[in-house]
């Protein structure tokens, strides 16, 4: 990168060993700019991290789009980096696949389609990357590995690059192999033929997604492979990097970093994060995840995104300080840890000091005479931190400046003078999900499949019409996956998607309910779940399952109920304090179960198994 566009200037990191006071550095393109700058970018997925934001009512969801995407303005993010849905849990609740069944596409499920387009609206230049984090059961043919049958994994990928040109006309930049797992060198060059085979040759592979082990070593011994891969790309690096990635000759990409809690400690850890990154890792692209903490955050690493939206319902969101942060990268001061970084191998000691700093530019640099300031200043003791704040401009003497820099401080000099720090009105209020809800899935929110409000946990539950019911059920919504999928948690063995406010007590849930499966199958309705995301497989809660072979159980209470497949049933299960009563079609199946934990948790539908089950006019009504 040249000074012409940006120069970020930082005490004792990027030019120095720690505690210096004073130092002279010289800035000359004499000999080349060194390594191009790939960029900034933000990931989507990984376990359903946006799945709050597209319930979003505008304008706040567009000005939450603005504050990530749009240049000159926030965050102004150069990557956009999506999960490819596999039908599976990958951290904070499933995506939907594009092809649940193998004779089955459909290239509008889910929202990262519409987060793609939303994202290139605003940004045409932006780079947007695909990566699979689990598949549908019928790639790996009821195991869990793909790469046993790796032209229908190639195929099944490949197919997704074609549908995102065909029905959002989306180009593709980038595609992974399989996140943070064993990667499979028959596999990445099978890829590779089937993308060129299939016109898409300008689409370059990113691998593996995991550690820079084995993976470099590997590409240094096969010259096809080599030849198959663009980038390097490893997760959480410690912002190191290793001698046998660097002899690869490949860009190399934090091609998934940060993961930490994103208050003003996490804004400085992501901040060290993007400098030594680039300063001493030589990676030229950092990839955040998340993009956004627009999820329930009682979910696993909640607000761990550049910026938090989860209340769809009041339109409340904040801009957080990774976002200005993100806004004026282009290079970094050192900043203490924050103990919310997840999966990151231990980074390396540091500590810093003022200082004092002179730069002297040569070469083509010397031609400057007047440099934009951006600064900002984190205060971590009364919290009144001030970010990406606009200076008076630096003037230059001879093609040297001089800096004293303090700690705690992020500092952009640039000679591009449309800098802005973008601005939307307040939003509204923070407030509870609403303690009276209901949903009879009739008015339909497109462009997506999921109803509001409701997060996945295993299974996916979609839109459907009943075409076969010409009653008051045509409009439902139904849990679709009938295999279990390849996995990248551990998903639980029943479907489930919760929904609601975690510290809810004292709830009645009712819902209408529909069994498809007339052998073996079930279904519940729930509330107090306590767990989600990569945790599904503990949660507790007070289920009320009704079965197809006409029975029931509630806790320790089981009994007659019934109720049968093809049929709808209306099930309320009412919990408060230390007891449960639920009702069958509007008549009480049972009175008193003893509830002793869980003490509170979300509301929650599901079946028994990976089968088809329908559901309708749910409500919710809390204390």
């Amino acid at each position: 990168m040249s000074l012409k566009f940006a120069v970020g200037v930082l005490a004792c990191l990027a030019f120095c060993l720690p505690f210096c006071e004073a130092q002279d550095y010289v800035l000359n393109d004499r000999d080349g700019l060194g390594r191009r700058f790939d960029g900034i970018g933000g990931l989507s997925g990984g376990g359903a991290t946006s799945r709050l934001l597209v319930n979003y009512a505008e304008p706040y969801r567009s000005q939450i789009l603005d504050y990530l995407f749009k240049p000159n303005f926030g965050a102004s993010l150069h990557i956009l980096k999506v999960e490819i849905g596999g039908d599976a849990q990958t951290t904070d609740g499933t995506e939907p696949s594009h092809m649940h069944y193998e004779n089955d596409e459909n290239y509008f499920r889910g929202y990262e389609w519409w987060l793609m387009k939303e994202a290139k609206k605003r940004n045409p230049n932006i780079t947007l990357v695909g990566l699979p984090w689990a598949f549908p059961g019928w790639v790996g043919h009821g195991t869990n590995w793909p790469y046993d049958f790796p032209d229908i994994t190639a195929y099944y990928v490949v197919s997704w690059i074609i549908g995102a040109k065909q029905y959002h006309d989306l180009d593709i930049d980038y595609i992974g192999i399989w996140n943070e797992r064993k990667f499979n060198s028959k596999y990445i060059k099978l890829l590779r033929y089937t993308l060129d085979k299939s016109g898409l040759e300008q689409v370059k592979i990113v691998a593996s997604d995991n550690l820079w082990e084995p993976i470099s070593t590997t590409i240094r011994l096969d010259k096809e492979l080599s030849d198959a891969i663009e980038v390097i790309g490893a997760h959480y690096p410690g912002t190191t990097t290793i001698a046998e990635a660097l002899l690869t000759e490949k860009p190399l990409w934090a091609s998934e970093d940060y993961s930490t809690f994103n208050d003003d400690m996490g804004g400085g850890c992501w901040a060290r994060i993007l400098n030594q990154n680039y300063v001493n890792g030589k990676m030229t692209a950092t990839i955040s995840w998340n993009l956004i903490a627009s999820y329930y955050e009682d979910l696993s690493f909640g607000r761990d995104g550049l910026m938090t939206a989860e209340e769809p319902w009041s339109g409340n969101y904040v801009v957080e300080s990774p976002i200005w942060i993100t806004g004026i990268a282009q290079s970094r001061k050192a900043f203490h840890n924050s103990d919310r970084l997840r999966y990151s191998p231990p980074l390396p000691a540091f500590n810093v000091s003022a200082q004092s700093a002179t730069f002297h530019l040569k070469g083509s640099f010397a031609d400057i005479t007047s440099l934009q300031v951006w600064h900002s200043k984190f205060d971590f003791k009364t919290h009144n931190s001030v970010f990406f704040k606009q200076l008076k401009s630096l003037k230059l003497s001879n093609g040297s400046f001089a800096l004293d820099l303090d700690v705690d401080e992020v500092y952009t000099l640039t000679t591009i003078t449309t800098g802005q720090k973008g601005v939307h009105p307040t939003p509204p209020p923070s407030s509870p999900f609403p303690k009276k809800y209901k949903d009879d899935f009739n008015v339909r929110n497109p462009p997506f499949t999921e109803a509001p409000d409701f997060a996945d946990q295993t299974g996916v539950f979609e839109y459907f019409i009943n075409l076969t019911d010409s009653g008051p059920h045509v409009f439902t919504l139904r849990q679709v996956v009938t295999q279990r999928p390849v996995t990248w948690a551990a998903d639980a063995d029943q479907t489930i998607s919760i929904i609601g406010d975690h510290n809810w007590q004292n709830v009645t849930v009712t819902c209408d309910v529909y069994i498809e499966t007339a052998k073996a199958g079930g279904v519940f309705i729930a509330a107090r779940v306590d767990q989600g995301g990569e945790a599904v497989r503990k949660a507790k809660g007070v289920f009320f399952w009704v079965y197809a072979d006409g029975t029931y159980k509630v806790t320790n209470d089981i009994g007659l109920s019934g109720t049968r497949a093809g049929v709808w049933h209306t099930l309320s299960l009412t919990v408060k304090g230390q007891y449960a009563s639920g009702m069958l079609n509007g008549y009480p199946l049972w009175k008193s179960a003893v509830v002793l934990q869980p003490t509170n948790g979300w509301a929650a539908i599901g079946t028994k198994t990976f089968e088809l089950a329908q559901y309708d006019n749910f409500a919710i009504e809390a204390e």
